[in-house]
């Protein structure tokens, strides 16, 4: 499935990614007026509108209220939120051998459950989809929107809690596993 960023209004960024589309894994569009904006979304299946300001007939939105920002750090930006659409989009998935739940917020073995925070959920929806462990600066960066050079031990408390939480419920010390280079989820 093909992914679609529209950007609204805002010629210039359309402008510094269309130098860089071939190496973008989404299609960029430039649209001016809302009615094009409203008709073009209604036909795409799969597509981020990326605005200064908020559209309410929009939900698939991403606000640009992040300025300045590194080119690099926009790209992750948008692939993110192409991801949170993609799982927003599925009930259920499969994670090792748990299912989560995304619209409950919870994650299941053999009929028992384990109600998840938001930021438990999108910890192991960000790391179900990595092959390679996953620093702490990453995460920081990509789950929990820090800036980068923060001092803080909030990721490191946050997935102990919730690899204490899976360990109580399902007795799985391994779901989510600690390496020297950060956190990976047993496949």
């Amino acid at each position: 499935m093909i992914n679609n960023l529209l950007i609204y209004k805002f010629s210039t960024l359309f402008q510094i990614l269309l130098e860089h589309e071939s190496k973008l894994n989404f299609k960029i569009h430039h649209i001016e007026n809302k009615e094009l904006l409203l008709s073009k979304a209604s036909k795409l299946k799969n597509y981020i509108v990326l605005s200064k300001t908020e559209i309410p007939e929009i939900n698939n939105i991403l606000i640009y209220d992040f300025v300045p920002m590194k080119f690099s750090q926009l790209i992750e930006k948008i692939n993110l939120q192409f991801l949170k659409r993609i799982f927003l989009n599925q009930r259920s998935f499969k994670v090792g051998g748990y299912f989560l739940d995304i619209n409950s917020r919870q994650i299941s073995l053999n009929n028992n459950k384990l109600k998840l925070t938001e930021k438990e959920l999108n910890t192991i929806i960000y790391l179900s989809k990595k092959i390679l462990p996953i620093n702490v600066e990453e995460l920081e960066k990509n789950v929990w929107n820090y800036q980068e050079g923060m001092e803080t031990h909030t990721v490191e408390t946050h997935v102990y809690r919730l690899r204490k939480k899976i360990f109580d419920k399902f007795k799985d010390k391994d779901f989510i596993v600690r390496k020297k280079t950060g956190y990976l989820i047993k496949k």
